[in-house]
């Protein structure tokens, strides 16, 4: 009777260590989980986006680095002052002003090649890499670009599914590239950053738990005919990106490495990727100032870089065009934007002539071909999500005022 008490307290022990055990090792499973999602959930938060945005690499897996170029480009510096004032809304509003209230982070102005301008706050330097959400979209319709100029995609009309066959039956199914290329794929999708149960905000934190942002894309409906409405949609991006790697057989970061060597970029980068390694291609991209205005410039110059035509001329004109009636700037019944779009570049419009990069927070690349001018900007603009329209129409009047001025 002792011997069997003494047994089953044994049991009990070894049930109990067996329990604790399990537990730690759900607990080490879990909590990386748990740690990004809380991470995303809080990233722009007032008291620490300025930190998080130069430090995603500590709350989030990156990818392979793309390495700076052997032979790095610098700009001849020339000297310029900032205007110290523009004009918004019928207002005249003071520059350094500005660009504190939008929480400035970096700021670097070209004219013809040469750097005016660079200055750095809230301690951003030369050197820090900082998020470029949706600036990264520009960067993938770059090598879509290449890609279909070497044959390797067919016809941009041709439908996703023919490369991507396991989107069919999906809301994906029947979506021309060029619909995803232009944000006319007719998802159903809410990007509002300010709603927290957005799509957009949704897809944060379930990427973060772990589900693939495959996975995710499959998960959307849609609702509009592609190709007649335009509807800014991140995921589109990101099937484009699951487009690149099927036709290449590379990963966004190798095919970006190319243009990375050709244009001298001076450091090294990174995307953020998710738990299957695909790069965060819709807005992962972390770089430094001087390197997104360097890809600004290899636009500005139609593609062309010391004499070597790195992205195709005609696919850096069809990039800022607005082809069709819905991606016309303006008030556009076929549109929620004002602002036009091209292939995964903002046409603000009146004048049609500059575009630009745009991310969320106020990160930016605006290239003027009429002044020959180049802005790259960086911010860690919490205020955003509830002033978007207005942020993005003020920085669009602050680069034309600066592009104006300089002689």
């Amino acid at each position: 009777m002792i011997i069997g008490i003494h047994r089953g307290n044994m049991n009990l022990k070894i049930f109990i260590i067996v329990l604790l055990i399990s537990g730690i090792l759900l607990g080490l499973y879990f909590l990386p989980n748990a740690f990004r999602v809380y991470k995303i959930i809080n990233l722009h938060d007032k008291d620490s986006i300025a930190y998080n945005y130069i430090n995603m690499q500590k709350f989030f897996d990156k990818g392979p680095m793309l390495k700076a170029s052997e032979n790095p480009h610098t700009f001849t510096k020339k000297e310029f002052k900032l205007p110290s004032t523009y004009e918004f809304e019928g207002k005249v509003n003071y520059v350094d002003e500005a660009l504190e209230y939008f929480e400035t982070d970096g700021l670097i102005i070209l004219k013809d090649g040469n750097m005016l301008y660079e200055n750095y706050w809230h301690n951003n330097s030369k050197d820090t890499k900082h998020i470029s959400w949706s600036v990264a979209k520009s960067f993938l319709s770059a090598l879509i670009g290449i890609a279909y100029d070497r044959g390797l995609i067919e016809d941009l009309n041709d439908p996703i599914e023919k490369y991507l066959p396991d989107f069919i039956g999906t809301g994906y199914e029947g979506v021309a590239i060029k619909h995803l290329l232009q944000m006319s794929s007719g998802i159903k999708f809410n990007e509002d950053y300010a709603d927290f149960n957005s799509d957009i905000n949704r897809f944060g934190r379930v990427i973060s738990s772990g589900t693939s942002m495959r996975d995710f894309a499959k998960t959307l409906k849609n609702d509009k005919t592609p190709g007649t409405y335009h509807h800014y949609v991140s995921i589109d991006t990101q099937m484009l990106a699951m487009l690149l790697v099927k036709v290449t057989g590379k990963s966004i970061t190798e095919n970006l490495q190319e243009i990375w060597t050709k244009i001298g970029m001076e450091s090294d980068a990174f995307y953020m990727v998710d738990d299957t390694g695909m790069e965060v291609a819709l807005g992962g991209l972390n770089a430094t100032l001087r390197d997104y205005a360097k890809f600004g410039q290899l636009y500005l110059n139609k593609g062309n870089w010391n004499g070597e035509q790195v992205v195709p001329e005609s696919w850096i004109n069809a990039s800022h065009y607005p082809d069709e009636d819905h991606l016309v700037p303006g008030d556009n019944p076929n549109s929620s934007d004002r602002w036009g779009y091209g292939y995964q570049w903002w046409v603000p419009g009146f004048p049609d002539t500059d575009y630009m990069a745009s991310g969320i927070y106020n990160q930016y690349i605006y290239v003027d071909p009429e002044s020959n001018v180049v802005i790259a900007k960086i911010s860690s603009n919490y205020k955003f999500p509830q002033e978007k329209q207005f942020s993005k129409d003020s920085h669009v009047a602050l680069f034309r005022a600066i592009a104006s001025s300089i002689e």
